[in-house]
C-alpha cells in the first residue's frame, strides 16, 4: 500500500484514524501496531513474518544487552550481526554472487528473491535502538508491543524517515493530540501528496519519454538531468513530509528529512540537508565509532571511504550506488582538505551553481545502469561527440514541460515560505490555505483515479 492511493487515502487512513481516536489511550499502541502490520501485510504479505522475527530478535537483545552489562558487547555484535545478516542476504546476496561469478569459473546460481519493501529503512531503526540500549542513551523497552509498533510504525515503515527509537521514546508513551498539531499534519500530508503527484510524476513522466527517445542533443542531456534531480527531490521529500505529517495526526513529532538541499553552497551543506536522517544515522553510528576525524590523516580518509561507500551500497546492490557513494566520500574529502575554505571565499551564487552542477552529476551516476550509459548523459551535457545544441524533438519538450519544471525549481528553494511569512502575505495566505489545500488534495486525487501516478522512488531501498 502506498499513500498516493485511494485505498489509503480512502480506506485505511480514515479507518485507522476514526479507530485511533475512538478507543483510550492505553489502547492506541494496540491499534497502531495492528494498522501498521496490515498497513505492511497489504502490499508484502509474504514477508511479514520476516518484520515479526526481526522485531523479536530486537526486542530479546535489546533485553539482554541491559539486563547482562559484562557481556552486553558480545550480545551486541550477536544481534547487529543477525539482523544486519538478513539485510544482507536478501539484498545484497545476488550482487555478491554477481561479482564472484565474475572472478571463478565455477558459476553460482543466482536465487531468486524479492527484496521486502523497506527493508533498508526498518533494519536501521532496529539497529540503532540496540546500539542506543548498548551506550545507556536510551532505556530498554521491556513492552514487545511497543518495541514492535516503533519499528513496524506505518508512517515511516516504508521508505523513511529513519526514526530513531531516542527520538520518540517518551512519545511512544504519551502523546499530545490537539486540533492544531492535527491540521498541521493534515496540511504537510496533503503539501507532500501534492509534492509527489503534482511535480515528481510528471517529471517522471518527462523522464520516461526521455529514456525512450534518441535524441541526442545537449538540450536533451539537461533536460534529462534537471528533471531527473528535481524528480527524486520531490518525490522523496514528498514521501518526508506525507510521513512527517501522519506523525502529527498520530501525535508524533519525527524529525525533518529535508531543508532545502538545492540551496546548499557545498558538498557538505548539501549532505546536512539531503536525507538528514540518514546522513546523520552514519555519522553516529558508523563514522564516529571509527573514529571520526580524531584519529590520523590516513584513518580519517580510511573513515570517510567507509562511510560513503556504505552509502552508497545502501541504496542498491550495483556498483553505479558504489561509484555514487566513493564519488561523494572524494568530492566531500577534497572540500574538507582545502575546497571547503575557498567556497565560503566564494559569492554564494557560484558556490550554488557549483554544489547543484556536482549533485545533478551525482545523480545521472544514482540512475545510470551502466558505465556507458553514464559517460554517454554526463558527457551529453558538455557536447561530447560533436552532437547538436538543440533539436526540434528536446525544444518541444521544453516547452512542454517548462511550466512544471519552473515551478519545481521554485519550490525547491525557500522563496515562497520567505514571501509567506511576511506580516501582510502571511494574513492573506491565511485566509486562502483550507481552499488551496482542498484543492491539491481533489487535483492530486484526480490524477490517482486517473492512474498518472507511479510508486515512490525509495520504495526499492
Amino acid at each position: 500500500m502506498i499513500f498516493a492511493s485511494i485505498t489509503f487515502l480512502f480506506y485505511f487512513l480514515p479507518i485507522t484514524l476514526v479507530i485511533y481516536y475512538m478507543v483510550p489511550n492505553k489502547l492506541k499502541n494496540i491499534i497502531l501496531l495492528i494498522a501498521s502490520l496490515l498497513f505492511y501485510f497489504y502490499g508484502e504479505p509474504k514477508y511479514v513474518w520476516l518484520m515479526i522475527s526481526s522485531i523479536i530478535i530486537t526486542y530479546i537483545f535489546g533485553i539482554l544487552i541491559d539486563k547482562y552489562k559484562k557481556q552486553s558487547k558480545l550480545f551486541l555484535i550477536v544481534s547487529i550481526v543477525t539482523i544486519v545478516g538478513l539485510l544482507m542476504y536478501f539484498k545484497y546476496i545476488n550482487f555478491i554472487i554477481e561479482n564472484i561469478n565474475s572472478i571463478v569459473s565455477n558459476k553460482i546460481h543466482f536465487i531468486y528473491i524479492a527484496l521486502p519493501i523497506g527493508i533498508s529503512f526498518y533494519i536501521f531503526q532496529m539497529v540503532s535502538y540496540l546500539i542506543d540500549v548498548y551506550r545507556g542513551e536510551a532505556k530498554v523497552q521491556k513492552n514487545i508491543l511497543k518495541v514492535a509498533m516503533y519499528i513496524s510504525l506505518f508512517p515511516q515503515l516504508i521508505a523513511g524517515p529513519i526514526v530513531r527509537y531516542t527520538t520518540i521514546e517518551e512519545q511512544i508513551e504519551k502523546r499530545n493530540y490537539t486540533i492544531e498539531k492535527f491540521s498541521l499534519g493534515v496540511r504537510r500530508f496533503i503539501i507532500g501528496l501534492g509534492k509527489k503527484v503534482l511535480i515528481a510524476d510528471v517529471l517522471g513522466e518527462l523522464n520516461t519519454i526521455l529514456l525512450g527517445s534518441n535524441e541526442t542533443s545537449i538540450l536533451y542531456y539537461w533536460l534529462y538531468a534537471i528533471s531527473g534531480m528535481l524528480q527524486i527531490y520531490f518525490d522523496f521529500s514528498g514521501y518526508s513530509d506525507m510521513a512527517i505529517g501522519l506523525g502529527k495526526m498520530l501525535g508524533f513529532e519525527f524529525l525533518e528529512n529535508f531543508n532545502y538541499p538545492y540551496i546548499a553552497t557545498s558538498i557538505t551543506d548539501f549532505w546536512r540537508r539531503w536525507h538528514i536522517s540518514l546522513s546523520t544515522w552514519f555519522r553516529d553510528y558508523v563514522y564516529i565509532p571509527l573514529g571520526g576525524n580524531k584519529v590520523s590523516n590516513i584513518k580519517w580518509l580510511r573513515n570517510l571511504l567507509i562511510v560513503w561507500i556504505l552509502t552508497g551500497l545502501w541504496h542498491g546492490a550495483a556498483w553505479n550506488f558504489v561509484i555514487w557513494g566513493l564519488y561523494f566520500g572524494i568530492l566531500l574529502i577534497i572540500e574538507k582538505i582545502f575546497l571547503g575554505k575557498i567556497l565560503k571565499k566564494t559569492p554564494k551564487i557560484l558556490a550554488r551553481i557549483y554544489t547543484l552542477l556536482i549533485v545533478m552529476i551525482s545523480f545521472i551516476i544514482f540512475n545510470g545502469d551502466n558505465v556507458t550509459i553514464i559517460s554517454q548523459n554526463i558527457g551529453g551535457l558538455f557536447g561530447v561527440n560533436n552532437i547538436s545544441f538543440v533539436s526540434k524533438e528536446s525544444l518541444y519538450y521544453l516547452k512542454s514541460y517548462f511550466i512544471i519544471i519552473l515551478i519545481s525549481i521554485i519550490g525547491s528553494t525557500p522563496i515562497l515560505k520567505n514571501i509567506a511569512s511576511t506580516k501582510k502575505i502571511h494574513k492573506f495566505i491565511n485566509c486562502i490555505e483550507p481552499i488551496f489545500l482542498l484543492f491539491i488534495l481533489i487535483i492530486s486525487t484526480s490524477y490517482i483515479i486517473d492512474g498518472s501516478f507511479s510508486p515512490f522512488l525509495y520504495f526499492r531501498f
